[in-house]
């Protein structure tokens, strides 16, 4: 019985043997693993170095390489050197790859200039003409965001880049545009970038607009206002400004018309205030557009305003601006400071402009170059050089053209310079045309 005991094997005196040998056998086991784990790694980078030469081919290198460099403020331009300093070091990249330093055409004149559009970026324009004429073999930029923060932007040019087989690259790799993972791994990069900048635009614009709800947002001020020490508005401390504002005022609540108002400054020789851009005042002759402006304007009612115009981008890069109803405005907050006039003396103007309009609402109606005038929008003016207007009258049971020269007297209240007769010009015109 002893010894069937000490030969059986499933004795636990037998089964421990093997237990004990493979605890100490594990830290040998784990220690001979990590070794195989440290290659792996070594083998994705290799992998990716190789993935990154294979999309650099031959044919590439013997085109260009163009490295665009862009900030979007001169102010990052001269303090955010670093920044820079990044993207002009993506050289060293394009010259590990098997480009030569001759090769490489740095496009650099959109410093300055924002991404959002490549309307007004003359740099951008000239890499996508350089990649569409098959004149580069990769595109450069330290990120998405250098080269276009619109998603339209970007994708026209991942368009071009895959029809040319240009490759792109930015700090983190090499893509090639003609590839679909490659492509759909930008085109998700240009969405973010729009979207940074969208968030951006929205983190400014919502503290500006929390500012101005209480009216403490600091805005331009028209001529005659200015801030004092402590930020708040008050009147211009030169007495000759603010008395002839308030001139200005009372001569048209008289004669409620912006033109003979005009027509009364220049004769009695009074001049304007017009403040520079510096700061500086000038006085200068009222003019038509500076009346319509000034009583327009209801800050000199003393209101706090936000938002009277909105600002648009048109398809070429150009703003334009519309004017906004009052509804519309972000805030407008009567008796917000001191005013030359009152607010319901201001409501009392716009109506009075108004009402002058009414008569003008058929001619802003009509086509243009109505009429049987031959040289309507082409005769100038023989003493100033300005061009001639065409005006209408009903003589004799018909209708008969003058040409006129009236912009001094509309726009400055001096005397017409000159009117003319049209039937003979036109018939002297018709002629010369007729003996050729």
């Amino acid at each position: 019985m002893g010894s069937g005991v000490s030969l059986n094997s499933n004795h636990p005196a037998r089964a421990e043997l093997p237990v004990v040998n493979c605890l100490a056998a594990a830290p040998r086991t784990q220690h001979r693993r990590s070794r195989p784990c440290d290659n792996r790694h070594e083998h994705q980078r290799s992998e990716i170095t190789m993935n990154v030469h294979l999309k650099v081919q031959p044919h590439h290198l013997e085109r260009g390489a163009y490295l665009y460099i862009r900030q979007s403020s001169m102010r990052q331009v001269v303090e955010n050197v670093e920044s820079a300093r990044r993207q002009y070091a993506l050289r060293g990249r394009a010259v590990a790859l098997g480009w030569r330093d001759e090769q490489i055409i740095v496009i650099d004149n959109d410093q300055g200039e924002s991404g959002a559009s490549a309307a007004w970026r003359e740099g951008f324009q000239r890499l996508v003409s350089e990649v569409g004429m098959g004149h580069a073999g990769i595109v450069m930029g330290l990120e998405v965001s250098r080269l276009a923060r619109n998603n339209a932007d970007w994708q026209r040019l991942l368009e071009i880049c895959a029809l040319a087989d240009t490759l792109i690259l930015d700090e983190d790799g090499v893509y090639d545009p003609a590839s679909f993972n490659d492509q759909l791994l930008l085109g998700l990069k240009g969405t973010m970038s729009e979207a940074e900048l969208h968030v951006i635009k929205a983190r400014l614009r919502g503290g500006i607009l929390n500012k101005v709800r209480r009216g403490e947002f600091r805005c331009l001020l028209p001529t005659g206002l200015v801030y004092d020490h402590f930020g708040h508005v008050t009147l211009d401390p030169d007495m000759q400004v603010r008395e002839t504002i308030i001139h200005f005022f009372e001569m048209f609540s008289r004669l409620e018309s912006a033109s003979q108002t005009v027509k009364v400054f220049r004769n009695e020789g009074l001049l304007f205030p017009s403040r520079l851009h510096n700061g500086d005042t000038l006085f200068r002759p009222l003019t038509a557009s500076t009346a319509m402006r000034v009583l327009n304007n209801p800050r000199y009612a003393g209101a706090y305003t936000y938002g009277r115009r909105q600002f648009r981008r048109t398809i070429d890069g150009k703003r334009t601006l519309r004017a906004r109803d009052i509804d519309d405005w972000p805030a407008c907050i009567p008796d917000a400071h001191p005013g030359y006039i009152s607010w319901e003396r201001h409501q009392e103007n716009l109506k009075i402009l108004k009402a002058n309009g009414r008569g003008f609402e058929a001619a802003r109606a009509s086509i243009p170059r109505e009429g049987p005038a031959l040289l309507q929008g082409r005769a100038v003016c023989g003493q100033c050089g300005s061009h001639l207007r065409v005006r209408y009258a009903a003589r004799r049971g018909r209708k008969e053209a003058w040409y006129i020269c009236n912009r001094a007297r509309t726009y400055r209240g001096e005397p017409m310079c000159q009117s003319i007769a049209g039937p003979p010009v036109d018939e002297a015109i018709g002629m010369l045309l007729l003996s050729r």
